[in-house]
């Protein structure tokens, strides 16, 4: 059936005029022009649509029975346009983020305050889960940009870099004074360790680098930072995490403290392993662990508008600091 909405737009005028004439004036259509679309209309339709003689025209039973359902379609299509039209526009919607605990802490709050002033219709829908849950939001397309730490496996992922974060140990003021300042990865071992849970990213980044020095006596682990945190402070043990932790450790009391390189030809040099591109070859020596945050998307996926717009608000954020 080939009808279309100028059809439907001309059958629904001609149903609340009362001529022919009436209804092309407001379409702002010849009246011969206006007959052949509903011609057309009631020959696709297999009956009349109106009655007609020279003083006014109505509409015959059949005509009566389509005109709410014409109505109707009339406001679904429209809606549908204009719904579409302002989300080109940002004038309303929803975007969905992932975020990993720690960035969702520290870096998002400043970025999306600056989103809003772009978009102040976009409503924002924030995921506040762990690195490897920010990936799967992405994948399964429940969200449409990650904030987080750059995924060992990208396939079918985009990963854009922000910023590359240097882990820091996290003691208590009393665990911290036994340390002179700076740590070692050697150091830590002499500490009962409180870690990340088993299988994340960052549980699986620090022990890796603490095995290469020895056994770490690992007394407790959690999914949350703030209990990490908590657990900490009780004197439970010291931990290794992010250095974009480091503002929600401090505001807890707790002491973070940078890693000293171990290779002394890097001592005197003013550029740190960590400025330059993160690597699982690199030397474990060097007594820095490095790793790049950054921004995630569905590459499957096109980005709405206003993911696009944060997404470059975001970059441009970055690349001037």
């Amino acid at each position: 059936m080939n009808i279309s909405y100028r059809h439907l737009r001309a059958f629904i005028e001609v149903a609340h005029s009362t001529t022919f004439a009436e209804a092309a004036a407001k379409l702002f259509l010849t009246q011969p022009a206006l007959s052949s679309s509903i011609k057309k209309m009631e020959a696709e339709l297999g009956g009349r649509l109106f009655k007609r003689n020279t003083r006014n025209v109505s509409l015959t039973p059949e005509g009566e029975a389509l005109l709410p359902n014409a109505l109707r379609l009339s406001r679904d299509w429209d809606n549908t346009f204009s719904d579409i039209q302002n989300l080109f526009a940002m004038a309303k919607g929803q975007l969905t983020i992932a975020a990993m605990p720690s960035f969702a802490e520290s870096h998002l709050p400043s970025l999306l305050h600056d989103f809003h002033h772009k978009a102040p219709n976009i409503n924002l829908r924030v995921v506040d889960v762990v690195m490897e849950q920010v990936v799967q939001e992405i994948r399964n397309g429940r969200a449409e940009i990650g904030f987080t730490f750059e995924p060992e496996h990208k396939e079918g992922l985009e990963f854009e870099s922000l910023f590359t974060d240097r882990f820091v140990v996290v003691a208590s003021v009393e665990q911290a004074a036994k340390f002179n300042n700076k740590a070692s990865w050697q150091q830590c071992l002499n500490f009962p360790l409180v870690m990340m849970n088993r299988g994340s990213a960052v549980r699986k980044w620090t022990e890796a680098e603490l095995l290469q020095y020895g056994e770490p006596n690992i007394v407790a682990e959690t999914g949350q930072l703030a209990t990490l945190g908590k657990l900490i402070k009780s004197g439970l043990g010291i931990s290794i995490m992010p250095s974009i932790c480091q503002q929600q450790m401090e505001a807890l009391g707790l002491i973070a403290l940078p890693f000293s390189k171990v290779n002394s030809s890097e001592a005197s040099s003013d550029a740190s392993p960590c400025d330059r591109e993160p690597s699982d070859k690199a030397p474990f020596n060097e007594g820095l662990l490095c790793k790049r945050v950054g921004l995630l998307r569905n590459e499957r996926r096109g980005l709405s508008v206003s993911a696009q717009t944060l997404w470059q608000l975001t970059t441009e954020r970055y690349a001037s600091e």
